[in-house]
């Protein structure tokens, strides 16, 4: 069997408008000594500007992987994957849902418009940070992401 290494360089692109969840990611990257690998924003709009490089996110390198919550204020968290995966420069970034929906129509939406995996957050705080913790292991040791 083959040993899993921890890639430490993958960026990851956290679009979440909910304070008190994006430090609940914020402290679970820094304890997993991953902080350099995170980047936030706080709605649909600013998302799609760092992901096209624009503005203010120029200098930013392209995510390796999103976060996206649904529920996000000035552009919705399902018209940011609809746009992410129709622009061919950016449909190859893995998405992850990750939201407070666990509503049917919302999970298949999301599957339908090219979201790699979806998320419900648990609302205890012991089985979010394990939720953060299955995604690292499988998005940083399990899987093989495309070049950049």
């Amino acid at each position: 069997m083959r040993a899993m290494h921890e890639r430490h360089d993958i960026e990851v692109l956290l679009v979440e408008d909910n304070p008190g969840d994006a430090r609940l990611v914020r402290e679970a990257f820094a304890e997993w000594h991953l902080m350099n690998a995170l980047h936030h924003v706080g709605d649909g709009v600013e998302a799609m500007a760092f992901l096209r490089r624009e503005g203010r996110y120029a200098e930013h390198r392209r995510p390796d992987l999103v976060l996206l919550d649904l529920n996000l204020p000035r552009k919705d968290g399902r018209q940011v994957l609809i746009e992410l995966k129709a622009d061919p420069q950016l449909r190859s970034i893995p998405v992850v849902a990750l939201t407070t929906s666990s509503a049917r129509s919302d999970i298949e939406a999301c599957y339908n418009a090219g979201a790699n995996a979806y998320v419900t957050k648990p609302l205890d705080f012991v089985e979010f940070v394990n939720a953060l913790a299955a995604l690292r292991i499988f998005w940083f040791s399990v899987v093989t992401l495309p070049e950049r």
